[in-house]
């Protein structure tokens, strides 16, 4: 764990600790499951860990806040935040029910009370958040619609989604008629993997 204390100065030696338990937990559940390719768990901390903290580096969730996290997967990017941000309740979801065991038991293992998971559809979803985060789930014009009425009325301040995509996202943008914030995360990661790596942002809409 080197990378995250370099861009991350704030973390504590708790929080810092947890993530070390998070890469640990989560190779275990990898033999089982298969969340990620073995490149992929080799370089954990710098295509998982920090990939998911990018959106960190584009919102600070305030405390009491409620985020979705939509097609979680192996819990990302909704585990990392979840410690980074341990006053912010996440709801991570999957369709894919040991995936979603899988997070379950991370969660538990961590000792993460703000977290819990959920084996359904966004679309499903009945409970409102203030944010909604993602990462590389569908083209924006398939996903947005699964999660636009998602908003609590009264959201948070920068309220809304905020997907992890990568590479040229010009036309898939376009395609989506969304207005769409990008913030490209090489500005704050200097490793070669982040180069075409960005955090797409669309505001939650105004009125529910």
């Amino acid at each position: 764990m080197n990378l995250l204390p370099h861009y991350f100065p704030e973390l504590t030696p708790q929080q810092l600790r947890l993530f070390q338990q998070l890469q640990v937990e989560f190779r275990a559940s990898n033999e089982a499951v298969n969340l990620v390719s073995r490149p992929d768990m080799d370089n954990f901390e710098e295509r998982h860990l920090l990939h998911s903290l990018g959106i960190a580096k584009v919102v600070q969730f305030p405390k009491g806040s409620a985020v979705l996290d939509v097609g979680t997967g192996g819990g990302l990017p909704g585990l990392p935040l979840a410690i980074l941000f341990p006053e912010v309740h996440f709801h991570l979801v999957d369709s894919i029910g040991k995936k979603i065991r899988a997070v379950q038991f991370m969660a538990a293992a961590l000792g993460l009370p703000n977290v819990t998971a959920e084996q359904t559809r966004a679309e499903q979803v009945r409970q409102k958040f203030d944010f909604v985060v993602s990462r590389a789930v569908a083209r924006l014009a398939t996903f947005h619609p699964w999660i636009a009425h998602r908003y609590k009325p009264q959201g948070a301040s920068g309220a809304g989604l905020y997907y992890l995509k990568g590479g040229d996202l010009t036309e898939e943008i376009a395609e989506s008629g969304l207005k769409a914030r990008v913030t490209e995360l090489s500005e704050f990661f200097s490793e070669e993997f982040y180069e075409t790596k960005k955090v797409v942002f669309v505001a939650a809409p105004r009125s529910q």
